[in-house]
């Protein structure tokens, strides 16, 4: 089985008969394909979504999950890591991507995409791909990156993807696959 493990962040809402649930649910069996495990935060909509998919092609599913957030963890993942906080939720989906792809979510999504960002700003961490998926993120991310552009830092840390079929060809890439 493959060490590398994709990390998803995305919106809980989704239901399953979204473009962003078919997308991610798409997304977590073509991640499968190519033998790469899934984290997410383990509860529903992208998060489902993904962790189906990959479940169904037989990698392991992690989910990060938080009591405060209640109810219970959706029933795709393989493996459940229980944190205490938000801060150390956010750290162990971070600490276990080798790779990060972005679904449309709020400010929990927003959190998690600019803390990914940052540590690869001030080179905290190195070669993990990120990519945004769908146009949600789009103008964020080129704002950000003008802004970089401005300041003399590193552009492009974050690539912008129209589709899952994008990000696993970009994925499959980085990850020469």
């Amino acid at each position: 089985m493959s060490e590398i493990t994709v990390t998803v962040f995305g919106s809980s809402q989704p239901k399953p008969d979204s473009l962003d649930y078919i997308s991610a649910y798409k997304l977590g069996l073509n991640l499968a394909k190519f033998n790469l495990n899934v984290c997410t935060g383990g509860y529903f909509g992208i998060m489902e979504a993904v962790s189906k998919g990959a479940n169904e092609g037989g990698v392991k599913v992690t989910g990060v999950t938080l009591p405060v957030f209640g109810g219970k963890p959706n029933r795709f993942i393989t493996d459940e890591i229980g944190c205490t906080s938000l801060f150390e939720r956010v750290e162990k989906l971070i600490s276990i991507g080798d790779a990060f792809v972005i679904y449309p979510g709020g400010t929990g999504t927003l959190v998690e995409l600019a803390f990914v960002w940052e540590l690869l700003n001030k080179g905290l961490m190195y070669d993990k791909p990120v990519t945004v998926v769908g146009g949600f993120w789009d103008e964020f991310v080129n704002f950000v990156d003008k802004r970089m552009e401005f300041e003399k830092r590193q552009t492009g840390l974050v690539k912008i993807c129209t589709d899952e079929i994008e990000a696993i060809n970009y994925l499959k890439k980085e990850f020469s696959l």
